[in-house]
């Protein structure tokens, strides 16, 4: 490289990816961007050096992993970053012969195991007394009948891997009204082959959501941020598409004991929502690869992907000296999309819609110094429109994004 520094490689280039893309580029790292999905837009930020298109990590393991090693050799020992659950888990899983080409950015497969099947991540919640919301694996169908009966309406059907549900059915989990839609639900993962948990459905506006990032090494934390959701796409369902750092030191504890019990090394991003009818913040999920809005920690003053770069390439422990609180995340296209279905019914709701638009903010993926992104973005929205798939585009967060939620 010209720069004479260690680049970096990106595997997913959509929003995580260009996160991670932007938070390095402007740090002065070169960029590899590895693409598999055609709607992603990072791979033509200014900051990629390079670009490859590979298989889909989910569907042709084999060859994805061929690709990164040959990529491993023209750039040794440079940082492999996972944007994406699929990658994640082919690179996870193979992290023991990656890391004879690069400085891999993700846990062992044995940690990876823990928070990617979300029964782990619920059944080690329990046993370290972290509050989540009450949760059932059926082994049948006569379980799900048994659950059925009793459950509190509405529930989740909810994926053990969502990356993998999301990209079958276009959304993370199903909310269920009754037992007719619960049944439904579940025959129709089972049919595709997919483990499901059955769990009560925590009620509340999406604002009741907390992220916890954090840099971990061997269990302890040394960089935390706490970052508060305002909305989600779709509502109550979606992943965020509106969040404000904030500090939320009931959350930052509650993150720590999960992550302490799993020996976590390196970024997550684990997150909660407060249950209002006992007020105790619940567990929804660890993620363990950057995250949809990581470009708001970076905007607040820690740029979590540098902290791990340096980490990894020069074993520089990171450090931080606080962030700011109040800043703004707003994913455009979609927190539009579902805020006009929302003004149509209540034209006074516009108003306060735009109301976190005046804080300090970063978007997503608009950005005028960077514009390629988002133009591909809004291509893609219209080439969907045109082709009738737009309105469930928008409904779901991206297939490439598979489950991530931040």
């Amino acid at each position: 490289m010209a720069s004479g520094r260690v680049p970096a490689v990106v595997v997913g280039t959509y929003t995580m990816g260009l996160a991670i893309i932007r938070a390095l580029g402007e740090e002065g790292v070169p960029v590899i961007a590895i693409y598999y999905d055609g709607r992603d837009m990072g791979y033509l930020s200014r900051y990629v050096v390079e670009k490859y298109k590979a298989p889909h990590p989910a569907k042709k393991e084999t060859e994805f992993i061929a690709l990164l090693e040959e990529i491993g050799t023209r750039y040794p020992m440079s940082v492999l970053f996972p944007a994406s659950d699929a990658s994640l888990v082919a690179i996870s899983r193979h992290k023991s012969v990656l890391e004879c080409y690069f400085r891999v950015a993700c846990p062992d497969w044995k940690i990876t195991e823990l928070f990617i099947e979300k029964k782990n991540t619920y059944a080690l919640a329990e046993a370290v007394g972290v509050p989540a919301p009450k949760t059932v694996v059926p082994k049948c169908i006569e379980d799900v009948k048994r659950y059925a009966e009793s459950a509190m309406y509405p529930c989740l059907v909810k994926p053990n891997e969502g990356h993998i549900y999301n990209a079958l059915f276009g959304k993370k989990m199903s909310l269920v009204k009754n037992s007719e839609e619960l049944i439904d639900s579940y025959l129709k993962a089972h049919a595709a082959g997919l483990e499901v948990m059955l769990q009560e459905f925590i009620p509340g506006e999406d604002a009741q959501g907390v992220n916890y990032n954090a840099y971990y090494i061997n269990g302890k934390p040394v960089v935390e941020f706490t970052a508060q959701k305002v909305r989600s796409a779709p509502p109550q369902t979606g992943s965020p598409c509106l969040v404000i750092s904030s500090q939320n030191d009931e959350v930052v504890q509650l993150g720590r004991d999960i992550l302490l019990a799993m020996g976590f090394t390196g970024f997550a991003c684990t997150e909660f929502k407060k249950d209002p009818r006992d007020g105790v913040y619940k567990l929804m999920e660890v993620n363990g690869r950057h995250n949809l809005s990581g470009l708001l920690a970076v905007r607040a003053g820690l740029n979590f992907p540098y902290l791990h770069y340096r980490h990894l390439t020069c074993e520089e422990i990171p450090t931080a000296n606080g962030y700011k609180i109040g800043i703004a995340w707003i994913d455009l296209t979609r927190d539009l999309y579902f805020g006009a279905k929302q003004w149509i019914k209540d034209l006074d709701s516009l108003r306060r819609f735009f109301i976190p638009y005046r804080k300090p903010r970063t978007f997503a993926i608009l950005d005028f110094k960077d514009p390629l992104p988002f133009l591909k973005r809004c291509w893609n929205l219209l080439t969907e429109q045109f082709d009738g798939k737009h309105a469930e585009v928008e409904k779901q967060q991206t297939k490439s994004d598979l489950a991530s939620a931040d």
